[in-house]
């Protein structure tokens, strides 16, 4: 990345309020490798097959969950029901390729979650390690 904003490291601890699974605007897509799948189903205790079948669907060849109004289903409360199997893209937030230049982590990263600021140090290689997992765009 050419804007290494973070290359002291960032701070970052997760506050358990749920907005990170609640959609910021018009695009809220949760995508899901076929590894996040597998784990979602082993969690659920359904087939991977049945899994995609009823909470995924496919959208320029990429799935994604199926979200009836546009947060996640998964979410209960402020809390996430399938935590041990949340999806990659989950369990990156917020080191997502799309939040790491200077003005978006600072003008709506920061602004929207508590976390960010807190916390232990992640460093870069750990940011870069984060980026690597994203299911779209692997950095």
């Amino acid at each position: 990345m050419a804007d290494e904003f973070w290359k002291d490291g960032i701070r970052f601890e997760c506050q358990g309020t749920g907005r990170c699974c609640m959609s910021r605007g018009t695009y809220g897509y949760v995508y899901l490798t076929l590894k996040d799948r597998q784990r979602m189903s082993v969690h659920l205790n359904v087939s991977t097959r049945d899994f995609t079948r009823k909470f995924c669907q496919k959208t320029d060849g990429h799935f994604h969950f199926i979200n009836p109004d546009r947060d996640c289903r998964f979410l209960e409360g402020t809390r996430c029901s399938v935590y041990e199997g949340r999806p990659a893209q989950c369990r990156t937030w917020p080191f997502w390729p799309e939040n790491m230049n200077a003005k978006t982590w600072t003008q709506e990263v920061a602004v929207f979650c508590p976390g960010v600021g807190k916390g232990r140090l992640y460093s870069a290689e750990e940011i870069r390690a984060q980026l690597k997992l994203d299911p779209i765009n692997p950095q």
